[in-house]
């Protein structure tokens, strides 16, 4: 570990991060703990990010840091390549390159439009193919890519067959990216944390279907205070699969070496959750 860092860098603490989805929730949280940690960062938001720029100014540790916003939508390849291209002129190659932009949608798929889905699937899943296309070509051997996926690519839930398929597009993007990236040097890491109390999670939570909720509560929720930190050791240690609590650690075991108790679990609570909605009970 690099003398004063936080986390169990492997090959030493990042010095330029490329990191998107910064404006709120896990991705502002990590880009706050970097730069503490002494990370120059490229930011790539679709929205302005001024007061994240100001936050992380004041969380460096050295006076050479430096910190840039690129206003880019990671669903328009074309435009989050140019962004990258430009972040590597102004800030140099990234070391650790993080995509944390994501949206969720929570509904059967029977009251979802299409239109919800492909809004879904061209940010967490295309997204995660077009900033890693445009960021991996200009990253060194030693360098690593991470994504932060959620816990809803390894399992699935009521309600969430959008943000089901395109988290477990993630995972399977990230499998198979691994063994190309391994001949070249550069790692790859998937994080599959379980709910996290951020920003996004909270407005949903106001509007998600009772099934789902009582699905998630199998698993738990943590706060950013609590996870990024355990998602940021995992990365750190060059890990592949980074869950971030040990309830998401257990569900995650259980779907992938007990699939069948796992769906026999989740369908009890399921029917247990849908037989009180029918009743009127909370």
């Amino acid at each position: 570990m690099s003398t004063g860092s936080t986390y169990p860098w492997k090959h030493g603490a990042p010095r330029t991060v490329f990191l998107t989805g910064a404006s709120s929730g896990i991705g502002r949280d990590m880009a706050q703990r970097l730069a503490a940690e002494g990370a120059s960062l490229a930011l790539f938001n679709r929205s302005d990010a001024r007061a994240v720029l100001a936050a992380l100014r004041a969380a460096a540790r050295q006076p050479e840091q430096r910190f840039a916003c690129y206003r880019a939508d990671v669903a328009n390849a074309p435009a989050i390549e140019a962004a990258v291209a430009q972040a590597v002129r102004e800030l140099g190659a990234p070391d650790l390159a993080i995509h944390s932009a994501g949206v969720l949608h929570n509904g059967p798929l029977q009251t979802s439009s299409a239109q919800d889905f492909e809004h879904v699937i061209d940010v967490n899943l295309k997204g995660s193919r077009h900033f890693a296309a445009a960021v991996l070509p200009q990253m060194q051997p030693g360098s690593q890519i991470a994504f932060i996926a959620s816990l809803a690519a390894l399992t699935g839930n009521f309600g969430y067959t959008a943000y089901c398929a395109s988290k477990f597009g993630v995972r399977g993007l990230a499998e198979a990216l691994r063994y190309e990236m391994k001949l070249q040097g550069i790692d790859v890491s998937l994080c599959c944390p379980g709910e996290i109390l951020t920003p996004m999670v909270v407005a949903e939570k106001r509007a998600m279907h009772p099934v789902s909720a009582a699905m998630k509560a199998f698993a738990g929720s943590s706060t950013l205070d609590v996870s990024v930190p355990a998602l940021l050791r995992g990365i750190a240690r060059r890990e592949f699969e980074i869950t971030d609590t040990p309830k998401a650690a257990l569900t995650a075991w259980l779907s992938r070496h007990t699939p069948q108790l796992a769906r026999a679990v989740g369908d009890a609570i399921a029917r247990r959750a849908q037989e009180r909605l029918s009743k009127g009970t909370p």
